[in-house]
Protein backbone atom coordinates (compact mmCIF):
# COMPACT_ATOMS: atom_id res chain seq x y z
CA UNK A 1 0.00 0.00 0.00
CA UNK A 2 1.10 3.15 -0.98
CA UNK A 3 1.47 6.19 1.40
CA UNK A 4 -0.95 7.89 0.02
CA UNK A 5 -3.44 5.03 0.07
CA UNK A 6 -2.71 4.65 3.64
CA UNK A 7 -4.17 8.50 4.07
CA UNK A 8 -7.02 7.66 1.80
CA UNK A 9 -8.20 4.87 4.23
CA UNK A 10 -7.29 6.89 7.50
CA UNK A 11 -8.98 9.89 6.36
CA UNK A 12 -12.31 7.80 5.33
CA UNK A 13 -12.50 4.71 7.11
CA UNK A 14 -13.05 2.65 3.83
CA UNK A 15 -10.92 -0.26 3.90
CA UNK A 16 -10.42 -0.26 0.13
CA UNK A 17 -9.44 2.86 -1.88
CA UNK A 18 -12.75 3.85 -4.19
CA UNK A 19 -14.76 5.90 -4.29
CA UNK A 20 -18.01 4.76 -6.16
CA UNK A 21 -18.88 7.92 -7.71
CA UNK A 22 -22.02 9.63 -7.34
CA UNK A 23 -24.37 9.62 -10.43
CA UNK A 24 -27.38 11.63 -10.42
CA UNK A 25 -30.14 9.25 -12.36
CA UNK A 26 -27.67 6.17 -12.30
CA UNK A 27 -26.43 5.76 -8.96
CA UNK A 28 -28.64 4.92 -5.67
CA UNK A 29 -29.47 3.31 -2.50
CA UNK A 30 -28.54 -0.14 -4.06
CA UNK A 31 -25.21 0.87 -5.54
CA UNK A 32 -24.21 2.73 -2.81
CA UNK A 33 -24.92 -0.39 -0.11
CA UNK A 34 -22.95 -2.29 -2.34
CA UNK A 35 -19.94 -0.79 -2.40
CA UNK A 36 -19.54 0.34 1.64
CA UNK A 37 -20.39 -3.46 2.10
CA UNK A 38 -17.39 -4.34 -0.16
CA UNK A 39 -15.01 -1.58 1.82
CA UNK A 40 -15.35 1.30 -0.54
CA UNK A 41 -16.75 4.66 -0.28
CA UNK A 42 -20.40 4.58 -1.41
CA UNK A 43 -22.09 7.86 -2.62
CA UNK A 44 -26.00 9.27 -3.11
CA UNK A 45 -25.94 12.38 -5.72
CA UNK A 46 -28.23 14.21 -4.34
CA UNK A 47 -28.53 17.03 -7.04
CA UNK A 48 -31.34 15.96 -8.02
CA UNK A 49 -33.41 15.54 -4.83
CA UNK A 50 -35.15 17.19 -2.14
CA UNK A 51 -33.84 17.66 1.00
CA UNK A 52 -36.15 14.66 2.30
CA UNK A 53 -35.14 12.57 -0.01
CA UNK A 54 -31.54 12.80 0.86
CA UNK A 55 -32.07 12.40 4.12
CA UNK A 56 -34.42 9.30 3.34
CA UNK A 57 -32.15 7.37 1.22
CA UNK A 58 -29.32 7.78 3.41
CA UNK A 59 -31.39 6.72 6.08
CA UNK A 60 -31.72 3.39 3.96
CA UNK A 61 -28.55 2.88 3.39
CA UNK A 62 -27.16 3.43 7.04
CA UNK A 63 -29.78 1.12 8.72
CA UNK A 64 -28.72 -1.54 5.47
CA UNK A 65 -24.67 -1.22 5.87
CA UNK A 66 -21.83 0.54 8.43
CA UNK A 67 -18.97 2.28 6.50
CA UNK A 68 -18.11 5.89 4.74
CA UNK A 69 -21.07 7.11 3.21
CA UNK A 70 -20.76 10.53 0.72
CA UNK A 71 -23.40 12.81 -0.23
CA UNK A 72 -22.60 14.69 -3.16
CA UNK A 73 -24.05 18.55 -4.13
CA UNK A 74 -24.01 20.41 -7.03
CA UNK A 75 -22.50 24.53 -6.65
CA UNK A 76 -23.50 25.79 -9.96
CA UNK A 77 -25.21 28.52 -10.13
CA UNK A 78 -28.97 28.56 -11.55
CA UNK A 79 -29.79 31.88 -13.09
CA UNK A 80 -33.04 32.97 -14.76
CA UNK A 81 -34.77 30.89 -17.36
CA UNK A 82 -33.26 31.42 -20.46
CA UNK A 83 -35.43 32.33 -24.25
CA UNK A 84 -35.34 28.97 -25.37
CA UNK A 85 -37.23 29.59 -28.59
CA UNK A 86 -33.96 29.18 -30.75
CA UNK A 87 -33.40 25.93 -29.08
CA UNK A 88 -37.29 24.90 -29.74
CA UNK A 89 -37.29 25.56 -33.43
CA UNK A 90 -33.94 23.76 -33.62
CA UNK A 91 -36.17 20.65 -32.10
CA UNK A 92 -39.16 21.26 -34.13
CA UNK A 93 -38.05 19.13 -37.09
CA UNK A 94 -37.88 15.76 -33.87
CA UNK A 95 -40.85 16.70 -32.16
CA UNK A 96 -42.67 16.06 -35.51
CA UNK A 97 -40.74 12.90 -36.31
CA UNK A 98 -41.63 11.70 -33.06
CA UNK A 99 -45.09 12.76 -32.72
CA UNK A 100 -44.58 15.06 -30.15
CA UNK A 101 -45.74 18.29 -28.40
CA UNK A 102 -42.68 20.69 -27.27
CA UNK A 103 -43.55 20.64 -23.23
CA UNK A 104 -45.91 23.05 -21.66
CA UNK A 105 -44.30 22.86 -18.21
CA UNK A 106 -39.87 22.93 -17.34
CA UNK A 107 -38.40 19.57 -16.47
CA UNK A 108 -37.34 19.45 -12.14
CA UNK A 109 -34.16 21.15 -12.49
CA UNK A 110 -30.83 20.34 -10.71
CA UNK A 111 -30.22 22.55 -8.08
CA UNK A 112 -27.28 24.17 -6.04
CA UNK A 113 -26.49 23.41 -2.67
CA UNK A 114 -28.33 25.63 -0.52
CA UNK A 115 -29.53 26.48 3.04
CA UNK A 116 -32.30 23.45 3.08
CA UNK A 117 -29.78 21.06 2.05
CA UNK A 118 -27.35 21.96 4.31
CA UNK A 119 -30.26 21.16 7.11
CA UNK A 120 -30.49 17.95 5.70
CA UNK A 121 -26.49 17.39 6.03
CA UNK A 122 -26.87 18.05 9.60
CA UNK A 123 -29.48 16.17 10.08
CA UNK A 124 -27.68 13.28 8.12
CA UNK A 125 -24.24 13.92 9.61
CA UNK A 126 -22.47 11.65 6.77
CA UNK A 127 -18.91 10.27 6.73
CA UNK A 128 -18.28 12.84 3.81
CA UNK A 129 -19.71 15.41 1.61
CA UNK A 130 -18.62 16.21 -2.07
CA UNK A 131 -19.42 19.53 -3.98
CA UNK A 132 -18.99 19.58 -8.00
CA UNK A 133 -18.78 22.82 -10.16
CA UNK A 134 -16.89 24.54 -7.25
CA UNK A 135 -17.91 24.82 -3.35
CA UNK A 136 -21.44 26.86 -1.65
CA UNK A 137 -20.68 29.79 0.34
CA UNK A 138 -18.61 29.95 3.59
CA UNK A 139 -21.21 29.90 5.54
CA UNK A 140 -23.04 27.06 4.22
CA UNK A 141 -19.55 25.15 4.04
CA UNK A 142 -19.02 25.95 7.66
CA UNK A 143 -22.34 24.64 8.64
CA UNK A 144 -21.32 21.43 6.74
CA UNK A 145 -17.75 21.31 8.00
CA UNK A 146 -19.27 21.70 11.20
CA UNK A 147 -21.39 18.38 11.07
CA UNK A 148 -17.46 16.77 11.02
CA UNK A 149 -17.87 15.27 7.63
CA UNK A 150 -15.00 15.61 5.71
CA UNK A 151 -15.39 17.96 2.57
CA UNK A 152 -14.19 16.68 -0.69
CA UNK A 153 -13.88 19.59 -3.94
CA UNK A 154 -13.67 18.48 -7.71
CA UNK A 155 -10.79 19.65 -9.56
CA UNK A 156 -10.37 19.70 -13.16
CA UNK A 157 -7.06 21.46 -13.60
CA UNK A 158 -4.33 22.62 -11.34
CA UNK A 159 -6.18 26.00 -10.58
CA UNK A 160 -9.17 24.62 -9.42
CA UNK A 161 -7.14 22.32 -7.18
CA UNK A 162 -5.42 25.35 -5.84
CA UNK A 163 -8.65 26.62 -4.56
CA UNK A 164 -10.11 23.91 -3.04
CA UNK A 165 -6.48 23.48 -0.83
CA UNK A 166 -6.96 26.77 0.08
CA UNK A 167 -10.88 26.67 0.88
CA UNK A 168 -9.36 23.26 3.39
CA UNK A 169 -10.41 20.26 1.46
CA UNK A 170 -9.82 17.30 2.99
CA UNK A 171 -9.28 15.49 -0.38
CA UNK A 172 -9.52 16.15 -4.02
CA UNK A 173 -11.15 14.57 -6.66
CA UNK A 174 -8.96 14.76 -9.77
CA UNK A 175 -11.21 14.58 -12.84
CA UNK A 176 -9.65 14.03 -15.74
CA UNK A 177 -10.74 14.42 -19.52
CA UNK A 178 -11.98 10.75 -20.05
CA UNK A 179 -14.26 10.96 -17.07
CA UNK A 180 -17.83 10.55 -17.84
CA UNK A 181 -20.70 12.69 -17.15
CA UNK A 182 -20.81 16.25 -16.53
CA UNK A 183 -16.99 17.96 -16.29
CA UNK A 184 -16.80 19.83 -13.24
CA UNK A 185 -14.96 22.83 -13.88
CA UNK A 186 -16.00 26.23 -11.98
CA UNK A 187 -13.03 28.56 -12.64
CA UNK A 188 -12.36 28.58 -16.34
CA UNK A 189 -13.81 27.28 -19.15
CA UNK A 190 -13.45 23.87 -20.12
CA UNK A 191 -9.61 23.04 -20.49
CA UNK A 192 -9.41 19.66 -20.94
CA UNK A 193 -6.43 17.64 -18.67
CA UNK A 194 -6.23 13.65 -18.77
CA UNK A 195 -6.71 11.78 -15.49
CA UNK A 196 -2.51 11.19 -15.45
CA UNK A 197 -1.53 14.19 -16.05
CA UNK A 198 -3.90 15.83 -13.33
CA UNK A 199 -3.44 13.17 -10.90
CA UNK A 200 0.51 13.78 -10.84
CA UNK A 201 0.25 17.41 -11.33
CA UNK A 202 -2.17 17.56 -7.54
CA UNK A 203 0.25 15.13 -6.32
CA UNK A 204 3.06 17.00 -6.16
CA UNK A 205 1.09 19.95 -4.47
CA UNK A 206 -0.41 18.89 -1.72
CA UNK A 207 -0.52 16.32 1.07
CA UNK A 208 -4.11 15.34 0.91
CA UNK A 209 -5.29 12.46 -0.80
CA UNK A 210 -5.86 13.04 -4.67
CA UNK A 211 -8.91 10.73 -5.75
CA UNK A 212 -8.53 9.79 -9.83
CA UNK A 213 -11.48 9.97 -11.32
CA UNK A 214 -11.74 9.16 -15.14
CA UNK A 215 -10.97 6.12 -17.25
CA UNK A 216 -10.83 4.08 -14.37
CA UNK A 217 -13.14 0.64 -15.29
CA UNK A 218 -10.42 -2.01 -14.65
CA UNK A 219 -7.26 -3.07 -12.33
CA UNK A 220 -4.80 -1.71 -14.54
CA UNK A 221 -5.89 1.73 -14.70
CA UNK A 222 -6.66 1.59 -10.93
CA UNK A 223 -3.27 0.34 -10.61
CA UNK A 224 -1.63 2.79 -12.78
CA UNK A 225 -3.10 6.30 -10.72
CA UNK A 226 -2.04 4.88 -7.48
CA UNK A 227 0.89 4.49 -8.85
CA UNK A 228 0.94 8.14 -10.23
CA UNK A 229 0.57 9.84 -6.96
CA UNK A 230 -3.60 9.38 -6.35
CA UNK A 231 -4.83 8.12 -2.85
CA UNK A 232 -7.49 6.63 -4.59
CA UNK A 233 -9.54 5.67 -7.77
CA UNK A 234 -13.30 7.44 -7.69
CA UNK A 235 -15.70 4.52 -10.24
CA UNK A 236 -18.39 5.92 -12.29
CA UNK A 237 -18.48 4.09 -16.16
CA UNK A 238 -17.46 1.05 -14.14
CA UNK A 239 -20.08 0.75 -12.52
CA UNK A 240 -22.81 1.22 -15.06
CA UNK A 241 -23.46 -2.29 -16.35
CA UNK A 242 -23.97 -3.42 -12.46
CA UNK A 243 -26.93 -4.82 -12.02
CA UNK A 244 -27.62 -2.70 -8.73
CA UNK A 245 -27.25 0.55 -11.08
CA UNK A 246 -29.89 2.11 -12.41
CA UNK A 247 -28.82 1.82 -15.97
CA UNK A 248 -31.17 1.68 -18.71
CA UNK A 249 -31.68 -1.45 -20.61
CA UNK A 250 -30.83 0.89 -23.75
CA UNK A 251 -27.72 2.19 -22.23
CA UNK A 252 -26.11 -1.03 -21.39
CA UNK A 253 -26.76 -2.11 -24.81
CA UNK A 254 -24.70 0.95 -25.98
CA UNK A 255 -22.26 0.35 -23.36
CA UNK A 256 -22.14 -3.15 -24.29
CA UNK A 257 -20.99 -2.25 -27.53
CA UNK A 258 -18.42 0.90 -27.19
CA UNK A 259 -15.00 2.27 -27.26
CA UNK A 260 -13.05 5.31 -26.45
CA UNK A 261 -13.80 6.81 -29.42
CA UNK A 262 -17.65 6.49 -29.22
CA UNK A 263 -17.41 8.75 -25.87
CA UNK A 264 -17.68 12.59 -26.57
CA UNK A 265 -18.29 15.40 -24.50
CA UNK A 266 -21.74 16.87 -25.14
CA UNK A 267 -23.52 20.16 -24.61
CA UNK A 268 -27.18 18.93 -25.77
CA UNK A 269 -28.60 17.44 -22.52
CA UNK A 270 -28.02 19.68 -19.74
CA UNK A 271 -26.29 23.08 -21.65
CA UNK A 272 -23.19 21.96 -19.90
CA UNK A 273 -20.07 19.99 -21.11
CA UNK A 274 -20.65 16.46 -20.04
CA UNK A 275 -19.35 13.52 -21.49
CA UNK A 276 -21.26 10.53 -23.10
CA UNK A 277 -22.00 8.22 -25.94
CA UNK A 278 -23.12 9.25 -29.61
CA UNK A 279 -27.03 8.83 -30.20
CA UNK A 280 -29.01 10.10 -32.85
CA UNK A 281 -28.92 13.74 -31.07
CA UNK A 282 -25.65 13.88 -30.85
CA UNK A 283 -24.92 12.32 -35.02
CA UNK A 284 -27.65 15.15 -36.31
CA UNK A 285 -26.70 18.24 -34.28
CA UNK A 286 -23.01 17.36 -33.65
CA UNK A 287 -21.60 16.94 -30.10
CA UNK A 288 -22.40 20.75 -29.32
CA UNK A 289 -24.57 23.12 -30.37
CA UNK A 290 -24.61 27.06 -29.62
CA UNK A 291 -28.48 27.10 -29.25
CA UNK A 292 -28.60 24.56 -26.21
CA UNK A 293 -29.50 26.64 -22.94
CA UNK A 294 -27.04 27.15 -20.41
CA UNK A 295 -27.55 24.61 -17.98
CA UNK A 296 -29.69 22.92 -16.56
CA UNK A 297 -32.09 24.34 -18.71
CA UNK A 298 -31.47 22.41 -22.10
CA UNK A 299 -32.72 18.89 -20.77
CA UNK A 300 -36.42 20.39 -20.53
CA UNK A 301 -36.88 21.12 -24.15
CA UNK A 302 -35.95 17.38 -24.72
CA UNK A 303 -37.91 15.79 -21.47
CA UNK A 304 -40.75 14.85 -24.39
CA UNK A 305 -38.65 13.08 -27.03
CA UNK A 306 -36.60 11.71 -24.24
CA UNK A 307 -39.78 9.88 -23.22
CA UNK A 308 -41.48 9.04 -26.60
CA UNK A 309 -37.51 7.10 -27.47
CA UNK A 310 -37.05 5.59 -24.45
CA UNK A 311 -40.65 4.26 -24.20
CA UNK A 312 -40.12 2.45 -27.56
CA UNK A 313 -36.46 1.12 -26.41
CA UNK A 314 -34.54 3.81 -27.83
CA UNK A 315 -31.78 6.33 -26.27
CA UNK A 316 -31.98 8.86 -29.21
CA UNK A 317 -31.75 11.58 -27.27
CA UNK A 318 -30.88 10.28 -23.83
CA UNK A 319 -28.05 11.06 -22.53
CA UNK A 320 -26.13 7.81 -22.26
CA UNK A 321 -23.48 9.39 -20.10
CA UNK A 322 -19.90 7.11 -19.76
CA UNK A 323 -16.17 7.42 -19.71
CA UNK A 324 -13.75 7.02 -22.41
CA UNK A 325 -12.78 3.40 -20.33
CA UNK A 326 -16.69 2.68 -21.10
CA UNK A 327 -15.39 -0.92 -23.17
CA UNK A 328 -13.44 -2.00 -20.26
CA UNK A 329 -17.07 -2.30 -18.31
CA UNK A 330 -18.05 -5.98 -17.27
CA UNK A 331 -21.52 -6.92 -16.21
CA UNK A 332 -20.62 -7.97 -12.67
CA UNK A 333 -21.93 -7.32 -8.99
CA UNK A 334 -20.67 -3.94 -7.86
CA UNK A 335 -19.50 -5.99 -4.89
CA UNK A 336 -17.19 -7.87 -7.38
CA UNK A 337 -16.44 -4.37 -9.09
CA UNK A 338 -15.41 -2.93 -6.26
CA UNK A 339 -13.24 -5.67 -4.73
CA UNK A 340 -11.50 -6.39 -8.08
CA UNK A 341 -10.11 -2.29 -8.40
CA UNK A 342 -9.81 -1.82 -4.85
CA UNK A 343 -7.29 -4.65 -4.69
CA UNK A 344 -5.33 -3.71 -7.84
CA UNK A 345 -4.61 -0.61 -6.15
CA UNK A 346 -3.58 -1.37 -2.91
CA UNK A 347 -1.59 -4.08 -5.09
CA UNK A 348 -0.24 -1.08 -6.62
Amino acid sequence: MTPAAARFLELTGATLPVVQAPMANFAGIELAIAAIGAGAVGSLPCAMLMPEQAIEQARAVRAAVTGPLNLNFFCHHLGPAPDESGWRALLAPFYADEEVAPPRAPAPLRRPFDAAMAEAVEAIRPEIVSFHFGLPEPALLDRVRATGARIFGNATNGLEAGYLIAAGCDAIVAQGFEAGGHAGYFLTGHRPVGTAALVHQIAVMTAIPVIAAGGITDAAAARAMILLGAGAVQVGTGYLLAPEAWTSAVHRACLANSGAEDSVFTNLFSGRLARGLRNRLIEALGAEHGAAPPFPYASTGLAPLRAKAEADGRGDYSPLWAGQGAGFAVPEAAAAITRRLGEAALEA
